[in-house]
């Protein structure tokens, strides 16, 4: 797998941005990248030093639009802590 194809984008969320203060960021991956994978990308397209990384697979909700049901898209999510002194700008 190509690096740049592991990371998808930065998850935007109240929770998610008040991590930044401790150095925890999250972002969305590929379903079939690991954490050895993720941690290399992150410290080379960013230029930092990744302490840890957690990830999960979300499950799909459903939602309603009119009469008609639906779920959304599943995706895997990375919670990457850095050490200090380190820094994202997203």
């Amino acid at each position: 797998m190509h690096n740049p194809d592991i990371i998808l984008g930065p998850v935007i969320t109240e929770k998610s941005m008040a991590g930044k203060e401790n150095r925890v960021y999250t972002f969305k991956v590929v379903k079939s990248a690991t954490k050895n994978q993720i941690k290399s990308e992150i410290e080379n397209h960013f230029g930092v030093k990744v302490k840890s990384i957690n990830t999960l697979n979300t499950k799909a909700k459903d939602r309603r639009v009119g009469k008609y049901t639906g779920k959304t898209k599943t995706y895997k999510k990375a919670i990457v802590t850095l050490y200090e002194g380190s820094t994202i700008e997203l």
